[in-house]
């Protein structure tokens, strides 16, 4: 297993691309100065890795906090989503370019399909394929899909997923998912890393809190980067964007991961692929 070492870490997708193992995610913050001001405070402090999407309706406060930072462009991973409604070939492409435009960049590091919209996400891959051949995308993947909806995916596609990101959390461990994912060379993401902020109220890290001095959100995270996965957790506020950063000066050790394995429940906090309302 690679070594978690700094904030600027990466684990490298299966077509060489270097994704950044932590970063800032945008969900519910809103398009104005909030989630500019987020934006810029991660950047500054050393993340390398913004994740939003059209849905969130906020790439261009995202764009502005990008450009507001003092990092370039290019030092970005820069991640977006095609929207339910968006799905199909053509309307992919549309939306990827409304997408650039709200974000006012050039490409995109990471494009993925949000959901898997039954009827739609084979060819809204297909649009996704024609972007990363032509090099508007550096890496393509898909967010929420089950094994099934992998295998659908692959069965008529030339590109395997790089990424599939996906709630992950100590309740919800899906490690036949993850072990899939890991047989394909498909790199494992969590969003909601927190249960949405169910983490806090639990009591499930207080001996690991007290042995490391660390708060149960950044047990949480050093855990999901020890088990190889990327991780984006979600705060508008500068404090908590630099706290969450502050993993890399302690390790796990195996009955520790263990343990924090051994909760799992299969309980979900967000929405079933499976039963989703598309």
């Amino acid at each position: 297993m690679k070594k978690i070492t700094d904030l600027q870490g990466t684990f490298e997708l299966h077509n060489g691309v270097k994704m950044p193992y932590l970063g800032l995610g945008t969900y519910q913050s809103e398009n104005d100065q909030e989630v500019v001001n987020a934006v810029q405070s991660a950047l500054d402090y050393g993340y390398r890795h913004i994740d939003t999407a059209s849905a969130y309706k906020n790439e261009e406060g995202v764009g502005k906090g990008i450009k507001a930072s003092s990092v370039a462009r290019e030092d970005v991973f820069v991640v977006s989503k095609v929207w339910n409604s968006d799905q199909g070939y053509e309307s992919t492409l549309n939306a990827f370019e409304a997408t650039l435009e709200q974000l006012d960049v050039d490409y995109l590091d990471l494009y993925l399909i949000h959901w898997p919209v039954k009827g739609k996400y084979k060819d809204t891959w297909r649009a996704l394929e024609k972007l990363y051949r032509e090099k508007r995308i550096r890496a393509i993947g898909v967010s929420n899909f089950m094994i099934h909806h992998l295998e659908d995916l692959m069965e008529s596609s030339e590109t395997i997923p790089m990424v599939n990101q996906m709630e992950f959390h100590s309740y919800l461990t899906s490690q036949e998912l993850v072990d899939y994912c890991v047989s394909k060379g498909i790199q494992y993401e969590a969003w909601s890393p927190f249960m949405q902020g169910k983490l806090f109220k639990l009591d499930i890290c207080k001996e690991l809190s007290e042995k490391y001095g660390k708060s149960p959100a950044q047990l949480i995270l050093r855990w999901n980067l020890q088990r190889g996965v990327v991780t984006i957790p979600k705060s508008a506020k500068s404090e908590r964007i630099i706290s969450n950063a502050d993993i890399f000066d302690f390790e796990l050790n195996a009955d520790e991961v263990a343990f924090l394995d051994s909760l799992n429940r299969d309980e979900r906090i967000g929405p079933d692929p499976d039963n989703f309302n598309f």
